[in-house]
């Protein structure tokens, strides 16, 4: 796979951007996705190119940027980045599809934005250099704020303010971390952001150094995720961001978060995620039990799927530390699926919103008389974010229950076997959480697609949707629907893919380890990069 086409698919939202910008505002939407589809195409080919089979990063390129410092835009991906550029590009359409309608001012502006998030999130997968993912990462935090400002309800300036405020604080300090291990690189041997070579060394920093960068990194990744306690921005996001930008938010956004933790804080702070596995364990579940009751007594539908997110991606979180392939693959197979079904979740609520105005539960309810389409639809996507066997939440949920359950050496195995130290008691608390979800995500559907039907107070048709779903809007949900499905009942294809990643990355942290062989692996890591 050639490394341009990583650049194309981050460039071409970027310049239909800029068409947006200077064309007039009845044409925004067309532009934008147009500009989304180019990027989809592109990132299509990409993927039939790339090669499933073989270990390691392909499409690897890097352009100079400021020679004298030693700066270049390097770009390259593995199956993992790969599978989570995918989910980005077909969420791109989707995103503009469901707000074709919702948008009823500032289009350019609006679409515009959209595309720059496109481009900034693609950038933050396809980077195999610090520079230009910390760019990326940290861009997406400016489109997204536009967005939940602009375009959000009535509590939107004060929703965006926290995001803005609680996301680039922890991106501040994860950038004191990242510059730490390169000043590392640079004491012990060369000047390089390249992140293989970086992941390569790092295991050779002091334990207490490396606590510090765990710590460090976890204070911008989790927030990002966002893990108990750091999470107490999300749910306010959520609530006031428009439908599309909620979408993007639970679709792709916390992933970057989860993604980077796979990324960085594995390979770079080894020792210490060993050391301190338990303890991220114990947040992870707390915040899946802790979000889970919350969502109990929301009388809100969107911000119960909001802290949903929430307990989703505790699980998330609880299968990277478990630090075997059953729990690591499991939480990059959990980010997939959570960005199918609970984006597909916001795209129903949004529509009910369109035509009601409302999002309470108090206020609407028994929809399926008036609206069986999007209430077969609603309990579908319901049914995949409860783990029902047979569609795509299921098959990740468990994996990470099942390695959080075998890690540690609870079994009587030694340290050198399974690094995190969780076992049957940690699975047990998390399992929990699935039946707190089961519970509040069942009752949520028994009132507002099942209970006696009931509409706001001085409720009107809305002036140009139908009472039902139309095409446009069923084409919005139908390929999420396909993915939970292909995903639920033969997930074996990813799965296979990203072993060899999720397996390179468990390898690290076990050669960095004071009782493993370090010097082998570091040097077999360094001699493929």
């Amino acid at each position: 796979m050639n490394w341009q086409l990583l650049v194309l698919a981050m460039a071409a939202p970027l310049v239909f951007a800029g068409l947006v910008a200077w064309r007039p505002a009845r044409d925004a939407r067309m532009i934008a996705m147009t500009g989304m589809l180019a990027s989809g195409v592109v990132v299509l080919y990409a993927m039939f190119q790339f090669d499933w089979t073989a270990p390691g990063f392909q499409g690897v390129g890097a352009v100079t940027w400021i020679e004298t410092l030693g700066l270049r835009l390097g770009v390259g991906v593995d199956a993992v980045a790969m599978l989570l550029i995918g989910l980005t590009a077909l969420l791109g359409p989707i995103c503009v599809l469901g707000s074709w309608t919702a948008v009823t001012e500032h289009h350019r502006t609006f679409f515009a934005w959209l595309l720059v998030l496109q481009t900034a999130m693609i950038g933050v997968f396809a980077a195999r250099d610090l520079v230009l993912f910390y760019i990326c990462f940290e861009f997406t935090l400016i489109p997204m704020y536009v967005l939940i400002n602009m375009f959000g309800s009535s509590n939107r300036k004060a929703a965006a303010t926290k995001f803005f405020l609680f996301t680039f604080t922890g991106s501040i300090i994860a950038l004191a971390g990242l510059v730490y291990v390169v000043w590392h690189q640079a004491q012990h041997g060369s000047w390089t952001f390249d992140i293989g070579v970086l992941a390569a060394h790092a295991g050779t920093m002091r334990p207490s150094e490396q606590a510090l960068v765990l710590l460090a990194l976890m204070a911008g990744f989790a927030v990002k995720v966002p893990l108990f306690p750091v999470h107490t921005w999300l749910p306010l996001a959520h609530t006031e961001a428009p439908t599309a930008g909620s979408v993007i938010l639970a679709g792709v956004l916390l992933k970057l978060g989860t993604y980077a933790i796979f990324r960085f804080v594995l390979p770079f702070a080894p020792v210490a995620v060993v050391e301190y596995a338990p303890l991220i364990g114990v947040l992870s579940i707390v915040g899946i039990i802790y979000a889970g009751l919350i969502c109990w007594v929301q009388t809100d539908v969107k911000k119960l799927v909001a802290y949903s997110s929430v307990s989703h991606l505790g699980f998330c979180v609880l299968g990277l530390f478990a630090l075997n392939g059953t729990g690591v693959s499991g939480s990059v197979l959990y980010m997939i699926n959570h960005g199918l079904s609970t984006g597909a979740l916001f795209l129903l609520i949004g529509m009910m919103y369109e035509r009601y105005h409302t999002r309470s539960m108090r206020e609407v309810g028994g929809l399926a008389s008036k609206m069986p389409i999007w209430a077969s639809a609603m309990v579908f996507f319901t049914m995949a974010s409860v783990g029902l066997p047979g569609l795509n939440g299921f098959v990740s949920e468990f994996m990470c229950l099942l390695g959080t359950f075998q890690a540690g050496d609870w079994h009587g195995e030694t340290g050198a076997t399974d690094l995190a130290t969780f076992g049957p008691w940690y699975a047990a608390f998390a399992g929990t959480g699935m039946i707190v979800a089961a519970m509040y995500l069942l009752y949520m559907v028994g009132i507002v697609v099942f209970g006696a039907y009931r509409e706001p107070e001085g409720h009107h048709a809305h002036p140009v949707l139908p009472t039902d779903l139309n095409a446009r809007e069923i084409g919005t949900l139908v390929p999420l629907a396909i993915g939970c499905l292909v995903l639920g009942i033969y997930p074996t294809p990813v799965l296979d893919a990203i072993e060899a990643p999720v397996a390179d990355t468990i390898q690290m942290v076990r050669d960095a380890q004071p009782d493993g062989v370090v010097t082998e692996g570091m040097a077999q890591r360094e001699e493929a990069h």
